[in-house]
């Protein structure tokens, strides 16, 4: 392989088209862009697909194997419709090109299992997701914060996400958009998969998911467009996470609380640290008996032992795409180490499964012996009552 890996953008939407005009502009220079695919059949679509490639000075295939088997890419990245993610990688792997996906990693975990399989049967070859997100400085710094231990345990976490509205003319785009069969979901699948992933990410894997979805609560949809869950992290920190898209003036708010620290993030772009003196635990066994008579009235002047600090961010349009574009050919190339490899995609996944299937039986989930096979009999219920889509298996 030459110091460049010659990548292959397969679909040709909004996300497709911003992937090629940043590696065609050098902004990931591990990468070069030599072909794209698009099997979209509307002439209007082709057409415009035909004069991105000439504008790029790239080949335009419609057969996406063909495409694999030209010899004219080393990797692709993958932004096809969410069901058709594993079925593509595996398809690549198997030819030795090396994946970029598009979240999520599939919609069942049954699928993404299988996946993983064959990744972990391809050596030589690299299976990566794109959670560009993960690159986002705020995040990168509070992942920093955590894993130096400085805020103590996790307590506890809530992330209200209900800033997604969504018009319903967006869920008439598209024929498979917004349906069981076609997307496999609704917010949980399409809106909220990176800030599942960074939740995991930030605080590790949960182990139990308790929920309440509402499906087709405020639009004309079968799937989810209200989601209140209640989940259980490593060291039995509880999580609540609340997404809909419905809220006209939504809110992007997440709160973590440790022994020794409190943090609030907002809109992804500001982020508050109260830094405690002590152990909260400490702190409340050395208060005298005067000062806590003083605690319930609001008397107290608890601020003597926490130190406040707000930092604010930018991160401009494409700039963490670029970042885990570029950090895929570099691992390509020389092994970096990857922001998002491909196994945790699993994670946020299931943490989806476990939301709509807790809902859909009433129970609480365990979600470390997680049944992807009732999951799976569940989803192909509603896929069959839909009447537009085979059952998956």
């Amino acid at each position: 392989m030459s110091d460049q890996v010659r990548l292959g953008v397969v679909g040709v939407g909004s996300q497709g088209r911003l992937y090629a005009t940043l590696v065609s502009s050098g902004r990931a220079p591990a990468l070069t862009l030599s072909a794209l695919c698009s099997s979209n059949p509307k002439s209007r679509s082709r057409e415009a697909h035909s004069a991105l490639a000439a504008e790029l000075g790239v080949t335009l295939f419609t057969d996406y194997v063909g495409m694999l088997d030209s010899g004219e890419v080393d990797a692709v990245v993958i932004t096809a419709p969410h069901f058709e993610h594993p079925r593509m990688a595996i398809e690549a792997l198997e030819r030795g090109v090396h994946v970029l996906l598009e979240k999520p990693a599939g919609i069942y975990g049954k699928q993404v299992t299988r996946l993983l399989d064959v990744a972990a049967e391809s050596t030589g070859t690299t299976l990566a997701m794109m959670f560009n997100q993960r690159a986002n400085p705020l995040f990168v710094d509070l992942k920093s914060l955590i894993d130096s231990g400085e805020l103590g345990t996790l307590r506890r976490t809530s992330w209200q996400l209900t800033h997604w509205w969504r018009p319903d003319a967006y869920f008439r785009s598209s024929a498979w958009r917004a349906s069981w069969g076609g997307e496999g979901g609704g917010v949980l699948v399409n809106q909220a998969p990176h800030q599942l992933d960074l939740w995991q990410w930030l605080c590790g894997a949960p182990t139990r998911c308790f929920a309440r979805v509402r499906f087709g609560f405020r639009r004309d949809i079968p799937v989810e467009d209200e989601v209140s869950a209640l989940l259980e992290f490593p060291g039995c920190a509880n999580g609540v996470f609340v997404t809909c898209t419905n809220d006209l003036v939504g809110t992007d708010r997440l709160e973590l609380s440790f022994d020794k620290a409190r943090v609030l993030v907002e809109d992804s772009l500001s982020m508050t640290i109260h830094r405690f003196s002590d152990d909260e635990r400490q702190i409340a066994r050395e208060i005298s008996d005067e000062d806590a008579a003083l605690v319930p009235s609001g008397a107290f002047d608890r601020s003597v032992f926490f130190t406040s600090e707000t930092r604010e961010y930018t991160s401009a349009w494409g700039e963490q795409h670029s970042i885990l574009l570029e950090n895929f050919g570099a691992h390509i190339l020389n092994g970096t180490p990857l922001i998002a490899p491909a196994a945790e995609g699993l994670i946020s996944v299931r943490m989806a499964n476990a939301m709509q299937l807790s809902a859909w039986t009433g129970e609480d989930i365990d979600m470390v012996q997680f049944d992807d096979e009732l999951f799976l009999t569940e989803l192909n219920k509603r896929i069959e009552a839909e009447g537009r889509f085979e059952p998956r298996s």
